[in-house]
């Protein structure tokens, strides 16, 4: 039997503050195999964002173990986890962030600066990444220079820099308005195709969720847990023109139904 790539085995996680105790998770589980693309789908307040926080050691589990490649990765107490592990993930976020004081590249190539990986290899490999998603006219320009989703490009370049196996994306295109928001989607799907990274999509869009994912794991709040599993038959390449198309609409009508029993006003 195949060792998944993740999994979160019976993962709680409760926060104590001074006046209350909020379970932020409670009794998540779930399983990733090498080269997957899932979804992670739910309103605000669901935890999404802790699960992934808690995969890549932000933040440490209450009850429960994660595992990446089989070895335990959740360490508890101020034990850190181990560089190798770290380097397997990369973190898109929903602001890309840029130092505004580096130009694009210089961006772009910092984690390797963080992993202190170095030589021609990797300085080919950033040149490389920036002409994948049109960005090698950029190189020099300065983050305050370029458009949202040049910036969003950018982002997504540099947590593969280091040429991650997993990529962890908290609501990466959020911010940009629709039109981008479709091309980026689909830019993300090639470079998945390309590169075969395992990710992990966090999204309140349902049909942003249809769209990129093998699986959609649908979650529900008071306290965050997992409402459902869904596997999507869809054929790929996946293409835009899908989303008229019934099977795609029968999916999203089915997220939808789940969505809608936690609480459909949530969802934007």
């Amino acid at each position: 039997m195949q060792t998944p790539k993740i999994k979160f085995d019976h993962v709680t996680k409760v926060f104590e503050t001074r006046s209350q105790t909020i379970v932020a998770v409670k009794d998540y589980s779930m399983e990733i195999q090498a080269g997957e693309f899932i979804s992670i789908l739910g309103p605000s307040g669901c935890g999404k964002s802790t699960l992934i926080r808690m995969l890549d050691g932000i933040i440490d589990t209450t009850e429960g173990d994660i595992f990446i490649d089989g070895v335990k990765v959740n360490l508890g107490g101020k034990k850190k986890m181990p560089p190798e592990v770290l380097r397997k993930m990369g973190f898109i976020f929903q602001q890309p962030n840029m130092l505004p004081w580096y130009t694009v590249r210089e961006n772009v190539a910092l984690p390797l600066r963080v992993f202190g990986l170095k030589g021609k290899e990797w300085e080919d490999r950033v040149d490389e990444l920036m002409k994948m998603v049109g960005l090698e006219e950029y190189a020099n320009a300065r983050p305050s220079e370029i458009s949202g989703g040049m910036l969003q490009r950018a982002g997504v370049i540099r947590a593969m820099v280091h040429d991650p196996e997993i990529l962890l994306m908290d609501e990466p295109f959020g911010a940009l308005d629709e039109l981008t928001r479709e091309q980026m989607n689909m830019e993300l799907l090639d470079i998945w195709q390309k590169t075969n990274k395992t990710i992990i999509f966090i999204t309140h869009n349902i049909e942003e969720a249809v769209l990129l994912s093998s699986r959609v794991y649908v979650m529900g709040t008071n306290p965050g847990h997992l409402v459902e599993t869904v596997t999507l038959d869809l054929p790929r390449p996946r293409e835009l023109s899908m989303i008229t198309q019934s099977k795609f609409i029968e999916y999203r009508q089915k997220l939808e139904s789940y969505i809608g029993e936690i609480d459909l006003s949530k969802i934007k």
